[in-house]
């Protein structure tokens, strides 16, 4: 079924909600790290133990990957803004609630109920700017705005939460949602059009059951095992997920109306940009992981300053996300992605550039470099996904595309971040021999670790520790550096082939 217009361009009215739209997506996002800064705050003041402490940060995210399938469906059938309005009702209720917590169990509750709102926002987002853009130039142009707001929130949350954290207290972190929450439920109702599928028919509360069942657990098991290494509950919750996720694909093989429409993966152009989509997720997170450990403990960095450097790469990758739409009016769209995603491999390989003693600049200039390149893809991929989805089922399409980025945050690091551990410990070996046993292993484990236990050493053994671990630490920054650039040839090239079909003019099923 062909994705060309169907009806004029958009005009001022889906502009404006295109900005109203805006809100919900910086909002629900930036509250993914808006909380890091505030953790030390809210500790002194509910006193939650470290499993609570664990739950106040992780719920949020944990709730909204596994709510995001069974919302995006939901959405699809009830109306997309309707849920919305009621998702975004509910966060903003969620949000005064944390903030007034006055128990680890209240504030757990609240960022739970924010998760699985912010799981009914995402999906009804994504899919009401696809449906009301049908001209592809204005589709691109409005999905990299929108890819900007998410971009936005990531990027302003610590940097949010440190302002209002130096004059207010740790509650006013989740009240910076409300006044944009109310701005969208005053103007959402007349400016955003109603949509949902005409034929969707009933919901399965058996696969809502498995869905949550099979990404629960899997999430959950991913982020333990990435986070401790092995631990025997975390792999079981792991294997368990996987076990119900066969299930549950199976009940949709038979179901009429399936909660999963499976026949969406034979989709050419949709499977892509869920590969290209999860592999830069991996990446991302894996890399930005290493990095943040790099800057703090081998250039030695407070938080905070490693924290503003970072803000640069997310910036330009921004930039390249905005300037891409107006460049696909001259250059084809799989031309744009491959060059792009060949730019961010030169940026990983700068990676090798950088040692022990060269400071922040070599590091902070590759991962420019690198985000720089991946804007394009960042600014094509939904509309390249949404595209090739029916519009009956952009709901359920929105909500597999975030939940494949969702798992893909996850394996970051559990695969890029490990890889780097992993040299570490290797090049950091040598120099342990000559320490107290407990000693080394706790250098052994970590180069923050490292970096602790030497300064509790004689001022010559302190010293020679932490120059091999930060080596160490850096040679394990020099491997990832050379695999992500392989990675990201790699991806060029499964761009070029998929995507050539795809023309400036209109997007092509396949």
């Amino acid at each position: 079924m062909p994705t060309a217009n169907t009806r004029p361009g958009a005009g001022r009215r889906e502009w404006v909600a295109l900005a109203v739209l805006g809100l919900p997506t910086f909002l629900v996002t930036m509250d993914f790290s808006v909380l890091y800064l505030a953790v030390p705050h809210l500790t002194a003041d509910l006193a939650p133990s470290g499993v609570q402490q664990l739950w106040i940060v992780d719920i949020y995210g944990f709730l909204i990957a596994g709510f995001l399938v069974t919302m995006g469906t939901i959405g699809d059938r009830i109306g997309r803004k309707k849920l919305l309005l009621i998702g975004s009702a509910v966060f903003g209720v969620a949000s005064v609630a944390a903030a007034l917590s006055t128990s680890p169990a209240m504030l757990i509750a609240s960022r739970a109920l924010l998760g699985v709102a912010g799981a009914a926002v995402m999906p009804s987002v994504l899919a009401l700017v696809t449906g009301m853009f049908t001209d592809q130039g204005q589709r691109r142009r409005a999905l990299a705005i929108y890819l900007t707001c998410f971009m936005a929130g990531l990027t302003l949350g610590p940097l949010v939460g440190g302002l209002l954290l130096e004059y207010f207290w740790w509650g006013s972190v989740f009240l910076v949602a409300v006044p944009g929450i109310v701005v969208l439920l005053v103007f959402g109702p007349s400016l955003l059009p109603d949509q949902k599928a005409p034929r969707a028919g009933k919901l399965d509360p058996v696969s809502v059951v498995l869905s949550l069942a099979t990404i629960l657990p899997f999430v959950y098991g991913l982020k333990e095992l990435a986070r401790h290494g092995w631990e025997w509950f975390p792999a079981v919750a792991l294997v368990f997920g996987i076990a119900v996720g066969v299930v549950f694909v199976r009940r949709q093989r038979h179901l009429e109306h399936p909660l999963l429409d499976l026949r969406m993966f034979g989709n050419r152009t949709f499977t892509s940009a869920l590969a290209l989509t999860f592999a830069t997720s991996v990446v991302g997170t894996g890399i930005l992981l290493l990095v943040t450990l790099y800057l703090q403990n081998v250039t030695g960095l407070t938080p905070l300053a490693a924290g503003l450097l970072l803000v640069a790469p997310n910036v330009l990758m921004i930039i390249g996300t905005l300037a891409s739409p107006p460049l696909a009016n001259h250059v084809r769209t799989a031309y744009l992605i491959a060059g792009g995603l060949f730019v961010a491999g030169v940026g990983y390989v700068i990676f090798t550039l950088a040692d022990s003693t060269s400071g922040p600049a070599t590091i902070v200039i590759a991962m420019c470099v690198a985000m720089l390149g991946t804007g394009p893809l960042a600014a094509f991929c939904n509309h390249l996904a949404m595209g090739a989805v029916p519009p009956e089922k952009a709901g359920s399409g929105a909500s597999i595309l975030q939940t494949t980025n969702e798992f893909g945050l996850g394996l970051g690091i559990a695969t890029l971040a490990t890889l780097g551990t992993v040299v570490y410990r290797d090049n950091v070996e040598s120099a342990l021999g000559s320490l107290p046993p407990d000693t080394a292993n706790a250098a052994r484990e970590s180069v923050d670790r490292a970096v602790d236990v030497a300064g509790h050493l004689p001022a010559v053994q302190g010293s020679d520790l932490l120059a091999a671990a930060r080596d160490a630490f850096t040679s394990g920054v020099h491997t990832v550096g050379i695999v992500s650039a392989i990675l990201y040839v790699g991806l060029a090239v499964l761009a070029l082939r998929t995507f050539k079909h795809v023309r400036n003019s209109t997007t092509h099923r396949r």
